[in-house]
């Protein structure tokens, strides 16, 4: 009976088969007809099945939105076909309780990263110092401290006490110091104090004044340094050894030099434990969202990466008010970077890229990692389906830094979004230190860009949906732009409207910034998309430093310059990059290279010239690759039933026992 069944099922099948080749002719004849009474020239030319749909293009002269839509679902739906690591996580669960653990693993570190990041801000606040006399105390104990500075220090003009110089110690009596005066000025010799400091500062702790103010900005340079080489250097280590082990070498940098920068002795033991520390950020920064697009797809991708950056600014003020509450600078890394430590159970609960794994030739671990998170999902993979994730080229893929230059695609993205980055660092520090020649107070200057940085990239959700990555990141740059360069031309007496542009201005490279990273992680394949990010975040932290070297210029117009040709430069760049919004990852260079190139001449398997077409033409024959492209999915799974009512009346039929 089920064998007779799967016989009538194989006749429906043909009786289908030929009804869509009927159809076919049907509809191909429509479309010739069609083609020919608009006076539409077609050329034919075989290519591969493969190759069909990637290369659908409208024609310049068509502008229909409803076209574009429907060109847009068919590459989309050709593209889900050919990823087979997407059909893999489809059936896994796009986003069931293991990619929701994920994320929230990704979370919770971010707070961590703005803390150390931006800890620095608040270990140098204003002081006023004052020569240490306390060699009169020797003369008289009981003088107070207004009397030890009036009789041992110096004044200026209007009345203040010199913070820099103190009257030569004598071997007087109290008497004789008090009727004929101290004359003689020195340096500080023993010193100095701070008798009007509630709070306890690296510039107090190490004495930062009279001539060494500048270690204040030789720390943000230390910090940025350590930023670029661990860009440079991170990047790499991550494709050669994996998105976990890095990750895990992160944290253990946090806590190693995050947290133990509490513990230091002197000032240049704080210049290193921050130089490692920037490294370790960078280093957690790529690799997690690596890990995000790997693991995630679609929306859920932008979606992730964006609230994790949310974390991040969350963190900014975590800090704030911990630096507002804390008397201490020593206490405030103790407290703020004690929940580094909880981190360590990443080791048992954190999982590794299936792409990468399966890139570098471990397959067998990268099932386990599909398989495990399948189960936490609850969900089933089919072995027919596991078994599809091969190798590339049944051999390990290799790539090297040296593929960004010999690769053109690679090349010209890379210098892209290399160009933004730079843009969106130089102006962001610029607009940083702007802000601090208004006399703001500290805390506001963090917390109210931390509060909108929130909503920003919470924004960029929306914007993402509507214009997709190119275009999403063409606007906030060129607001972010906009608004820095608004700043530098304003004059410095409008400090409300000054104020209203800084945080327009952090609002706008906070959403950048975000729609950066997920941009450039899609462009890139997984094999050196690490590598990649880390390249493009050294041309973050080169235009910071740029910043902090121009502004300190005495021309004027020099930042305005700079600041207005990176903008345009970048914003001009952007538009040559392709659209990645709803297309699979890239895993190796050579399907990089495919997927990247611009083909407009392929309609399925014809290459259609038109010089004078109209929708209504091109509408009906992409209509027609649908219904073809819908009737053939039909039928393979009619096929794959086929064979396993086959296969099952074979196992059943008392016959054949």
């Amino acid at each position: 009976m089920v064998v007779r069944c799967g016989r009538e099922l194989a006749g429906a099948c043909s009786a289908m088969r030929s009804l869509g080749k009927d159809r076919a002719a049907l509809t191909g004849s429509v479309s010739s007809q069609l083609a020919t009474e608009n006076n539409c020239k077609v050329k034919q030319r075989y290519h591969h099945p493969s190759e069909t749909l990637n290369q659908l293009e409208v024609p310049e002269h068509i502008h229909s939105p409803s076209l574009e839509m429907l060109l847009r679902r068919l590459r989309a739906m050709e593209a889900q076909q050919d990823d087979k690591f997407a059909s893999i996580l489809d059936v896994v669960g796009k986003f069931g309780t293991f990619q929701r653990r994920l994320v929230a693993l990704t979370f919770i570190p971010n707070i961590l990263l703005a803390f150390f990041m931006f800890a620095d801000i608040f270990m140098f606040t204003a002081q006023k110092p004052y020569c240490n006399t306390s060699w009169i105390l020797a003369i008289d104990p009981n003088l107070s401290e207004a009397e030890q500075l009036n009789l041992t220090l110096p004044r200026e003009p209007n009345g203040s006490f010199q913070t820099c110089l103190m009257y030569l110690p004598v071997a007087w009596d109290l008497d004789s110091i008090i009727q004929f005066g101290l004359n003689y000025t020195v340096s500080c010799q023993d010193g100095w104090i701070y008798p009007e400091t509630k709070k306890r500062s690296l510039v107090n702790e190490f004495d930062l004044v009279c001539g060494k103010e500048s270690n204040m900005e030789g720390v943000q340079t230390m910090f940025l340094a350590g930023l670029l080489i661990g860009s440079l250097i991170f990047g790499f280590v991550s494709d050669k050894l994996g998105r976990y082990p890095t990750i895990l070498m992160s944290l253990l940098g946090l806590i190693i030099f995050g947290f133990g920068a509490a513990f230091v002795n002197t000032f240049h033991q704080y210049l290193f434990f921050r130089f490692v520390v920037s490294q370790a950020l960078v280093c957690y920064a790529i690799s997690s969202v690596c890990l995000a697009t790997e693991w995630l797809v679609g929306q859920h991708r932008a979606h992730a990466i964006i609230l994790e950056h949310c974390f991040f600014s969350m963190g900014v003020m975590f800090l704030t008010g911990l630096a507002y509450i804390l008397p201490h600078w020593r206490l405030l890394f103790l407290v703020g970077g004690a929940p580094v430590f909880p981190l360590i159970s990443y080791i048992w609960m954190l999982p590794e890229s299936p792409r990468w794994l399966m890139l570098k030739g471990k397959l067998g671990a990268a099932k386990r990692v599909l398989c495990y998170a399948a189960s936490v999902n609850e969900k089933t993979i089919p072995l027919s389906l596991l078994d599809k994730l091969q190798l590339p080229g049944k051999k390990v893929t290799k790539a090297s830094v040296l593929d960004f230059y010999n690769n053109r695609h690679l090349r010209k993205v890379t210098l892209v979004m290399g160009c933004v980055w730079f843009t969106v660092g130089y102006s962001y520090f610029t607009m940083s230190l702007k802000l601090k020649d208004f006399g703001v107070n500290i805390n506001l200057t963090q917390v109210v860009p931390g509060l909108m940085e929130v909503p920003a990239r919470l924004c960029c959700i929306f914007l993402l949906e509507l214009m997709g990555r190119k275009w999403s990141l063409i606007l906030t740059l060129f607001q972010g732009s906009l608004m820095c360069l608004l700043i530098l031309i304003l004059p410095p007496e409008l400090k409300s409207m000054m104020v209203l542009m800084i945080v327009l201005g952090e609002f706008s490279l906070a959403a950048s910034a975000s729609v950066f990273f997920i941009y450039t992680a899609e462009l890139l394949p997984t094999v050196l998309r690490a590598t990649g990010l880390g390249l493009v975040s050294l041309a973050w932290a080169a235009g910071a430093i740029s910043s902090l070297v121009v502004i300190q210029q005495k021309l004027t117009f020099l930042p305005i310059f700079l600041c207005c040709i990176s903008a345009f430069l970048a914003l001009f760049l952007c538009s040559l990059l392709p659209e990645t919004q709803d297309q699979p990852l890239s895993d190796t260079l050579e399907h990089y290279s495919l997927q990247m190139r611009n083909v407009a001449e392929e309609l399925f398997t014809k290459e259609v010239v038109v010089d004078d077409g109209t929708d209504e033409v091109t509408k009906n024959t992409i209509l027609n690759s649908m219904i073809q492209k819908s009737d053939m999915d039909i039928l393979s799974n009619v096929s794959l039933q086929d064979a396993s009512l086959q296969g099952r009346g074979e196992e059943t039929d008392p016959l054949n026992n």
